[in-house]
């Protein structure tokens, strides 16, 4: 065990040690990459703690609490990745990262009495399936979260040709908005959406690329974790060029690389999904965006 590692886990023994005596929280796991066989913690992950309690308010509003595990030396509220609760992530003492994702203990229940919807069974599998370590369970409820895994973890879902259209035409929609507003002169905005919202969907036509190529369950992790693994070679080197600086020539250059490298993948896909590929919009749009770049400046990358 390396002084990282260490140092993580005095954070959890303190924390259970004081979890206990705290009636309101009822159990509490350690999930992600501390909690992994696959892909394990090295010396820079994090540590995420998922805290089922009955008054999650208290976490989420107030920070006295935090001096029970560690020394905090700064900390904040954001949604969990999934969006729908709340996390207090806090730097200790020597840069260690904790999140504390707080879940209502009645929101558990009522996930474990009903019927899990498809959703959120892919985010349980997604959260919970690669790996849990119970740090306390005082109503089992921990125990039975971990049994729900198995009935919802299921190979991924193929897209219906609507859903892939829907995300091809998204891409092309955004290369002629971003586009336009370079016109303008909205470096921020234009960057932001080639760097970011393009990326997604470029991130979303990577993994069915990649599950089409191979088998349908083929595992992409999720969020692009691990991306340099699970991608295609050629898309992997075609991905550097994507991102832009901000620089209108840089942008005019990544968005063109973008689009190409999103037209291959999308089409490869496409064709071994048995769909049709929009080829007459996508050469439109592909037209109009490089005849609008031409225009600004004479130029434009290939």
């Amino acid at each position: 065990m390396n002084q990282t590692e260490a140092s993580y886990e005095q954070l959890i023994d303190r924390f259970v040690k004081w979890a206990e005596t705290c009636p309101d929280i009822r159990a509490a796991v350690v999930i992600g990459s501390r909690a992994r066989i696959d892909h394990p913690a090295d010396e820079w992950a994090d540590l995420d703690i998922v805290v089922i309690t009955t008054d999650p308010e208290r976490y989420v509003s107030t920070i006295d609490w935090m001096e029970n595990v560690g020394d905090p030396v700064l900390t904040f509220v954001e949604p969990t990745a999934t969006g729908d609760e709340m996390e207090r992530r806090v730097l200790f003492e020597d840069m260690l990262d904790v999140d504390f994702a707080i879940i209502p203990k009645r929101n558990v229940q009522q996930l474990l009495q009903d019927e899990v919807p498809p959703k959120i069974g892919v985010q349980i599998a997604n959260i919970f399936g690669r790996g849990i370590r119970v740090l306390l369970d005082k109503d089992g409820l921990a125990t039975q979260l971990r049994g729900l895994i198995p009935s919802v973890k299921t190979p991924p879902r193929l897209p219906t040709h609507g859903e892939f259209l829907e995300v091809v035409n998204d891409f092309l929609y955004h290369a002629v908005f971003t586009a336009k507003h370079l016109r303008r002169g909205e470096l921020w905005w234009t960057v932001t959406c080639l760097d970011c919202y393009m990326q997604r969907l470029l991130l979303r036509v990577m993994e069915w690329h990649a599950r089409a190529t191979h088998v349908w369950n083929y595992d992409t992790w999720f969020r692009g974790r691990f991306l340099e693994e699970w991608v295609n070679h050629r898309a992997l080197q075609d991905l550097r060029k994507t991102f832009a600086h901000y620089d209108e020539n840089d942008i005019k250059r990544a968005l063109l690389e973008a689009m190409n490298l999103f037209r291959w993948l999308a089409m490869e896909t496409a064709e071994r999904l048995s769909y049709t590929y929009p080829t007459e919009a996508d050469k439109r749009v592909m037209e109009w965006v490089r005849a609008c770049l031409l225009e600004k400046d004479g130029t434009a990358s290939h």
